[in-house]
């Protein structure tokens, strides 16, 4: 029996490695510890190294690259958590395609580097795009190992994999801005990322590779993976457009602010609620195949990424000067109105949670790709509109798209998975409440303390930490589905740790 056959088994045979909750639980240890080395590599990095005009540099190759290289999954990973009877011939030729074409796609991101730079007008950005190119060359056989991990729930493994390519990505980055090398740095350090995540997720899958190629019964996964090109396309205008069009009619240290302001927002909201969102597609893929109603479980769902996103996202947004004076100090200061905004925005993109995951999963590809075509057109165009009249307005710009995001996608989720309107505007109330608690703390401390501008690190930590005191009992208070969720987690790490302790001791 090969490598791949045995793992097919064990899905197969075996329950779930881990709970939901569980996993969960193993996802928020995972985002937050690589959040901890890629927050303090970023301070580190932006007080004494990098400077703006060379963190924009590396933010316009990047943006450029991933427009192409954003296609490599080629839906493998919905396609292997998706998958009703997963055979090993099934996923052999999953990791056969996924090769195949993120080779071809990492091949072309190498061949455009050269176009990149001519078109910014900057020989520098050559090397710096070539070296982000080079590395999606690691990335295909890292794909399926790290998917069978998401599929058996096995996020004790997915935290061994994202920790493992954050200190990757850290050392190698901070290593070479010390020794001078300024954006060159920041793309070894994406190269270095990517091959630890080869490494580690090859290790936690017991080597998996591709060879002899197989393509039989290939129909159902580029079925798949062209509706997610498609999506991979429209995500990548959509969240890279706002660097390539800055860097284009304005310049390097301009990207390099916004950059700094996006990164940071979507930096947070993956901190708070991104790590669980691989989670719960396969766990919504169990329900779905127990053929279990889905509104119930989805609002709750909704319930807990607004109740804790939405008071975090608005936290930021509130408390953005001192944010940013106080972490990268102030030649980022221009940063922080448009850290505000982004931030504003984030509370958009929450409110729908799993709004491309649960349409793939059942079966509502076109509506999906016909929603998707419109939002980034939407926010292309928002975005031309903006641009011209600065920063802070192509920043204003991201939170209108937000608000477009959520009437386009809003009638596709009702209608897809059954609940009502009132019960979502119920959760939706509850949010906002729990977020005007939450940030209170801070607004006053601006009126009796000290205006933003002033705000030190003793106002903000103060301020913030009885936010989070308020927001606590405003979720009992309210009745916020987020509390019995809270408690429930916490129920099930005691009840873990109570097991482990009581386990006799083995000679």
């Amino acid at each position: 029996m090969t490598r791949t056959e045995r793992l097919i088994a064990e899905l197969a045979e075996q329950p779930p490695v881990m709970s939901v909750r569980t996993a969960a639980a193993w996802a928020l240890v995972s985002q937050y510890t690589s959040f901890a080395i890629q927050f303090a590599t970023s301070i580190v990095l932006a007080r004494w190294f990098i400077t703006p005009a060379q963190l924009g540099l590396f933010s316009i190759a990047f943006a450029a690259v991933t427009l192409v290289a954003f296609l490599q999954d080629f839906g493998v990973t919905r396609y292997i958590n998706g998958e009703r009877e997963l055979t090993a011939e099934k996923l052999h030729t999953a990791f056969t395609i996924s090769v195949a074409f993120a080779w071809g796609i990492a091949l072309l991101a190498i061949l455009a580097s050269g176009p990149i730079a001519a078109f910014y007008h900057d020989p520098a950005m050559r090397p710096v795009a070539l070296v982000i190119a080079c590395s999606y060359l690691l990335v295909p056989l890292a794909i399926v190992p790290q998917a069978t991990c998401q599929r058996r729930m096995d996020y004790k493994s997915n935290t061994m994999i994202e920790v493992g390519s954050a200190v990757a990505n850290a050392g190698v980055a901070i290593t070479l801005a010390l020794l001078g090398y300024g954006a060159l740095a920041l793309a070894w350090g994406a190269f270095a990322q990517q091959g630890a995540r080869l490494l580690v997720s090859q290790w936690r899958a017991g080597l998996m590779l591709p060879w002899p190629l197989r393509l039989a019964g290939s129909a159902p996964v580029f079925k798949l993976g062209g509706t997610n090109s498609v999506l991979a396309v429209c995500y990548s205008i959509t969240g890279r457009a706002p660097e390539l069009v800055i860097g284009r009619l304005l310049d390097n240290a301009a990207v390099g602010l916004f950059a700094r302001a996006s990164g940071l927002a979507l930096q947070l909201r993956l901190l708070v609620a991104g790590a669980v969102t691989g989670v719960f597609y396969p766990a919504f893929r169990r329900v779905r195949d127990n053929g279990e109603p889905l509104g119930p479980p989805y609002l709750r769902v909704v319930a807990a990424y607004t109740g804790v996103t939405w008071p975090a996202m608005a936290g930021i947004a509130v408390l953005a000067e001192p944010i940013i004076h106080l972490l990268y100090g102030t030649r980022w200061i221009a940063a922080a109105p448009l850290l505000g905004w982004v931030a504003l925005s984030q509370l958009c993109y929450v409110a729908l949670p799993l709004n491309s995951d649960l349409p793939l999963l059942l079966d509502r590809m076109r509506s999906l790709i016909r929603r998707n075509v419109i939002e980034t057109a939407a926010s292309v165009l928002l975005l031309a509109l903006s641009a011209p009249f600065g920063l802070i307005w192509v920043a204003i710009s991201r939170f209108a798209h937000g608000i477009v995001f959520m009437i386009i996608y809003a009638p596709l989720m009702q209608n897809m998975l059954g609940f009502r309107w009132r019960d979502l505007a119920v959760v939706y109330v509850r949010s906002l409440i729990v977020t005007a608690a939450a940030v209170a703390p801070v607004i006053v401390g601006y009126q009796v303390w000290a205006p933003a501008s002033e705000a030190g690190a003793l106002q903000m930590l103060f301020t913030a930490g009885a936010g989070a005191l308020l927001w606590l009992a405003a979720l009992r208070l309210v009745g916020h589905p987020l509390f019995a969720e809270i408690l429930g987690l916490l129920g099930e790490l005691l009840a873990s740790l109570r097991g482990r302790r009581a386990q006799p001791a083995t000679p």
